[in-house]
């Protein structure tokens, strides 16, 4: 069963989370196996995807959508895990091209290094004409080096957009997804909340903190086969024996991460009326009705000619909304 664990380091400014993803990522592979699933070397991607997504929902007790998605301009066009405030999480990957069993990052998004992965944060209960929240960051490192590990991507975004030191450790195969992270907390609460000074001081200690350092480095230990193997008792002791680590309640069940989509017959019926009668009718008088499959679940939608007459019937009847939003 998937589950979620949260510890704290007593006594220093160090936080960490261990996710692992059995049921709920097999199930997202399953439901892909019908067109066909993903080489090898995505589904590793998209399972680390997924576990950091989880991991960063989390950790930042958003309400709304976070979406992580890496794109570029290889094989792998587009991948996309979303996790929603209660840990409902789905993934896909749209692949155009053969990808080898042990292609690197840059291969698969970034051969001329202008891949990007994008943090989205897409409130629940959006305002009329509030946008989501987007940070995009660049798949290369300081120096434009290709990185070649999802990790770094995602420390080198949480650095820019937090000014936290984080320490990610990633791990994915056909069976389990898998994340460790570990970060630093501000010295004073929210540090938007704490003033300019208390700020300033924080950014000072970005790479300077001991006791970050060294758990960090114990983190950065932990192999790939331990974190895909190894159950979280198992992991936390043999890195953080020696540390004084206060552990929460796991998530685990309804409470942790699982599988869920979000897609609906009334969404896909939204994205026809977007499309407009024009199109649709178009679609219509040459496959005779439109089917919309939904890449993260794989439900497919029907709407046959009176169908799709209806949903533009609905929208006709409907009164306008104040400010044209909808």
């Amino acid at each position: 069963m998937s589950e979620l664990h949260k510890f704290l380091f007593e006594g220093l400014p160090v936080r960490g989370m261990l996710v692992r993803l059995t049921d709920s990522w097999q199930e997202i592979l399953r439901r892909r196996q019908q067109a066909g699933g993903y080489p090898a070397a995505v589904t590793e991607l998209l399972g680390e995807m997924a576990a950091a997504a989880t991991l960063m929902q989390a950790n930042i007790k958003f309400n709304g959508a976070l979406i992580l998605q890496i794109q570029g301009d290889g094989p792998v066009k587009l991948a996309v895990a979303e996790v929603q405030p209660d840990l409902a999480l789905r993934a896909t990957a749209s692949v155009t091209g053969e990808v080898a069993a042990d292609a690197p990052l840059s291969h698969m998004v970034n051969v001329n290094n202008q891949g990007r992965c994008a943090i989205t944060l897409d409130p629940k209960d959006r305002l009329p004409g509030q946008q989501p929240y987007q940070g995009v960051v660049p798949l290369f490192g300081d120096r434009h080096e290709k990185l070649e590990k999802l990790s770094e991507v995602i420390e080198h975004y949480m650095l820019q957009s937090e000014q936290l030191d984080t320490r990610l450790v990633l791990a994915a195969n056909d069976q389990v997804a898998a994340g460790l992270l570990i970060q630093r907390l501000p010295l004073q609460g929210e540090s938007n909340l704490a003033g300019a000074g208390a700020m300033a001081r924080d950014e000072d200690q970005i790479g300077r903190n001991e006791d970050y350092n060294r758990i960090a480095i114990l983190a950065a230990s932990l192999k790939r086969e331990e974190l895909l193997t190894l159950d979280a008792d198992t992991i936390l002791h043999r890195l953080f024996w020696e540390e004084d680590v206060r552990r929460f309640e796991p998530q685990i069940g309804a409470e942790g991460p699982r599988f869920a989509c979000t897609c609906s017959r009334e969404r896909v019926a939204g994205m026809l009326k977007s499309l407009g009668r024009e199109e649709v009718e178009s679609i219509i008088a040459e496959q005779g009705q439109v089917e919309v499959g939904c890449d993260f679940c794989g439900a497919q939608y029907h709407f046959d000619p009176v169908d799709a007459a209806q949903v533009f019937l609905q929208a006709a009847a409907q009164p306008p909304v104040a400010g044209g939003t909808h």
